[in-house]
C-alpha cells in the first residue's frame, strides 16, 4: 500500500479554515463528528469523486480512484474542518510513517490552534 499526501485536499484544508469554516472541538469528538458511510455515500451521490477527495489528505495509489478506500485521513464533516479530525489523522499518519501526510496535518493543526488563540 503506498499512501501519499492529497495535495488538493491540503489546500482545500487550508483554505476552510481561512475562511473559519471550522470545528473547534476536543481530540476525543472525532469518533462522533466523522462522516459516516450513509453519509459519505450521500456526499458521493450529490458531489461526485472529486469533490469527494477534497475531504482526505491521503490517497491509496494502489486503489482505484473510484473506491473509499483509495481515500485515506478524513479531516472534516464535508462543510467544515473538525480539529478532532485533523488531530486524529496526525496521530495516525505519524504512528504509521507517512512523513509527507503528517507534516500537512500538523500544519493544519497549527493553523486551527492559532484561530482561536
Amino acid at each position: 500500500m503506498t499512501v501519499k499526501l492529497n495535495k488538493q485536499a491540503f489546500q482545500h484544508a487550508k483554505s476552510l479554515i481561512q475562511k473559519s469554516q471550522t470545528a473547534l472541538d476536543e481530540r476525543d469528538d472525532w469518533s462522533e463528528h466523522a462522516p459516516t458511510a450513509d453519509e459519505e455515500n450521500s456526499y458521493l451521490d450529490k458531489h461526485g469523486w472529486n469533490d469527494y477527495a477534497q475531504w482526505y489528505l491521503g490517497i491509496d495509489t494502489d486503489m482505484d480512484e473510484k473506491t473509499k478506500g483509495h481515500y485515506k485521513f478524513p479531516y472534516g464533516d464535508f462543510c467544515r474542518v473538525h480539529r478532532c479530525g485533523v488531530i486524529s489523522a496526525e496521530s495516525r499518519a505519524a504512528q504509521q510513517d507517512y512523513d509527507d501526510i503528517t507534516k500537512a496535518v500538523v500544519e493544519l493543526h497549527k493553523l486551527l490552534d492559532g484561530e482561536h488563540a
